[in-house]
């Protein structure tokens, strides 16, 4: 049976159906939840929000999106309204020609050839994961769905509801960011 025919099951009423629904998004919901949110009970949280939205409007899908495309704007949302109402405290990034300026004039150390940097080192983790928790969270949701998840900038586009090129400017601001962050760090390591 195909993913339509189990949707229009699922509309219908039949649970078996819902139930093939939530067991093949769950792993990827909660992941995105967690990749966004960093908490295991929060990802927790909006994976159940997630699919009690997608059983009170499925009959709102209308397949003009994937099914795919329509279930992960739900958990992104979620995830976003959680941030939001947590109101955590982000860096922003700024958006005046000041900054394109200055980082455009920057050189970067190309710390990603350096073999004494392990990415699976518990320290470079956490140190990769606090760049990605100071992203604000429009760039945080872009950074995570594109290069995080590995969706496509079209498919990040209707998850998010912006333009491409949106998408492209503020996954370009999120690499930016941490590569500046991140530099600091590595340069620091490789000084030492």
């Amino acid at each position: 049976m195909d993913e339509k025919q189990i949707i229009e099951k699922a509309k219908a009423g039949d649970e078996a159906a819902m139930a093939q629904l939530v067991n093949k998004y769950s792993e990827r919901i909660y992941n995105l939840a967690l990749r966004i949110l960093r908490k295991k009970e929060d990802a927790e949280d909006v994976l159940q929000e997630t699919f009690l939205t997608v059983v009170e409007k499925l009959h709102t899908f209308d397949g003009r999106s994937s099914f795919f495309t329509w279930v992960y704007r739900i958990a992104t949302n979620a995830s976003l309204m959680r941030l939001r109402k947590k109101k955590v405290v982000f860096q922003e990034m700024a958006d005046s020609t000041d900054f394109q300026e200055s980082v455009e004039s920057r050189v970067f150390i190309d710390w990603s050839q350096d073999p004494s940097i392990n990415i699976y080192d518990e320290e470079v983790k956490q140190k990769i994961d606090a760049a990605v928790n100071k992203l604000s969270d429009i760039y945080r949701s872009v950074f995570v769905l594109r290069d995080l998840e590995g969706l496509s900038i079209k498919e990040t586009s209707a998850i998010l509801n912006i333009t491409q090129e949106n998408v492209k400017i503020r996954l370009r601001r999120a690499r930016q960011f941490l590569r500046d962050y991140l530099s600091e760090y590595f340069e620091e390591r490789i000084v030492h």
